[in-house]
């Protein structure tokens, strides 16, 4: 099914459908679409309009990422429940993603603050490339540091840190850890893997090893980065349940409804999802086959 062909509503009807059966599945808390420019990203130019037709439920808290302070507004009036603002580390990324210096982006987190404050709706701080850059390569400590201390003197009690581009490694993901985990001992991190070079399930249980327990995924691993040519998507949030199922961590989340939904989605959107687990299905035959229907 190929969404050009359908008008916004349709899409918008499709759009709460899944987030309807994400929340199925027992997940709390989502990023449900992004106050971006609809000539950057057309697809999410409805994004005011999905927030006021969201399903309202005190358990479930809704986030909306923003690279600015008029996407900030624009979320906060639309009824978000959390803000993501996001930094790249890098000039040069921050340039292609959202056509502004990091000083020029800065330059906005004091207003979003003090929106976010009035309106009492929190501000996560996301990093992009913080650990690795298409156009630069390696990212040093201080960089993704600087954007750490910016956010955290600014109120922010959780930071993203995110490997946008799929360049990091197990080792380097261990490092940043445990770097960032005692440096900020006061902060929740989150940390947020890309699979272009087919290492962020690797890159997740390192960094489960190093201490991390908080993690940004995403249904049927779609998503990817605008700038980045043959970007592959982020880690499916059925093959992440998967894995920390076996490994007697318990997530809350019901497996086999997610995996429901991602095939909802892949259904939807018309075209093959990276996902695994949704193909393969859970580890038992009869979960198997409870997955096959939804």
């Amino acid at each position: 099914m190929a969404f050009s062909h359908f008008g916004t509503s349709f899409l918008r009807k499709k759009k709460i459908e899944i987030i309807d059966a994400i929340i199925t599945s027992g997940i709390k808390e989502l990023e449900a679409t992004s106050f971006v420019s609809p000539k950057a990203i057309p697809q999410l130019r409805d994004a005011s309009d999905l927030m006021s037709k969201m399903p309202k439920l005190p358990s479930v808290i809704y986030a909306a990422l923003v690279p600015n302070l008029r996407g900030a507004e624009n979320a906060i009036q639309s009824g978000v429940d959390q803000l993501v603002v996001v930094i790249s580390a890098t000039e040069a990324h921050n340039q292609a993603n959202v056509r502004r210096s990091i000083k020029e982006s800065l330059s906005d987190l004091d207003a979003i603050f003090a929106l976010s404050r009035q309106k009492k709706v929190p501000v996560i701080g996301a990093i992009g490339v913080a650990l690795g850059c298409p156009y630069q390569g390696d990212v040093p400590d201080q960089d993704y540091a600087m954007l750490i201390e910016e956010y955290i003197s600014r109120g922010s009690k959780r930071i993203i840190l995110a490997d946008t581009a799929g360049m990091s490694t197990p080792r380097r993901v261990e490092k940043a850890v445990q770097k960032v985990l005692h440096s900020y001992p006061d902060i929740e991190f989150i940390f947020h893997f890309h699979n272009n070079r087919g290492k962020a399930m690797a890159n997740l249980v390192a960094a489960i090893n190093a201490g991390a327990t908080t993690f940004d995924t995403a249904l049927g691993g779609i998503g990817g980065c605008p700038n980045l040519p043959q970007a592959a998507g982020n880690l499916p949030t059925e093959d992440v349940v998967y894995l920390l199922d076996d490994m007697g961590i318990d997530t809350g989340i019901d497996l086999i409804s997610l995996v429901r939904a991602a095939r909802f989605l892949e259904e939807m959107l018309g075209y093959t999802l990276p996902g695994q687990v949704m193909k393969s299905g859970p580890r038992f035959k009869a979960d198997r086959n409870s997955c096959l229907f939804h």
